[in-house]
């Protein structure tokens, strides 16, 4: 399971990196703000689930080579031609989509391996695949997309819970679930699908 764990670091870690670098053009950032949100919105989520699953914060500073991978992400991010950039507001939707899915099914692998509750498999699997978006946001003066957007959360929830009850857990099954899950989170943006509000006025 190493190497799978492995496969959705790098795919959630380079979708998140790029998510965070376009959020931050978008708002103006200059290049040290770009590199300093793409790496916060690749690495909040797994430093978050760390400190909750009680796994030691330093723990994040052994994953140099993930650290290397967002880097490059975000440079390549900001030598991308400034015309097709411009474009880009669907493709960040995108790359977002792959790491909350890419980062719910790696939280999950994590809190199953500590052979933590189920309970907790799903906690971990929301807050690595939404935590760094979620900071992304916060720091962008945006709200949060977790807590007010199109169906989001709910989908890192699912994987983990398919995860938890062993539903999905070979390789093969674990890819078919990043795969839903992308998509699903394609959709509900796309469709803007939405949970019931209760608003007070």
């Amino acid at each position: 399971m190493g190497l799978t764990w492995d496969i959705f670091t790098v795919i959630g870690t380079v979708a998140f990196a790029i998510s965070g670098a376009i959020i931050a053009m978008e708002e103006d950032y200059d290049l040290f703000g770009v590199y300093i949100l793409g790496m916060i919105t690749a690495f909040g989520g797994g430093a978050i689930r760390n400190l909750l699953i009680g796994v030691p914060i330093s723990a994040l500073w052994e994953q140099g080579a993930f650290f290397q991978i967002a880097l490059f992400s975000i440079t390549a991010t900001i030598l991308f031609p400034h015309n097709l950039l411009k474009h880009w507001p669907v493709w960040g939707n995108f790359f977002d989509a792959i790491g909350l899915s890419a980062f719910a099914v790696q939280g999950a692998l994590y809190a199953t391996d500590m052979e933590h509750p189920i309970s907790a498999v799903i906690v971990a699997a929301v807050l690595t695949g939404s935590g760094g978006g979620l900071v992304r946001d916060l720091l962008a003066g945006r709200k949060p997309a977790l807590l007010h957007n199109e169906i989001y959360g709910v989908w890192a929830a699912l994987a983990g819970l398919l995860i938890g009850l062993s539903i999905a857990s070979t390789p093969a099954e674990l890819v078919v679930l990043f795969i839903i899950i992308t998509a699903l989170r394609v959709l509900s943006y796309k469709h803007r699908w939405s949970l019931p509000k209760r608003a007070l006025h």
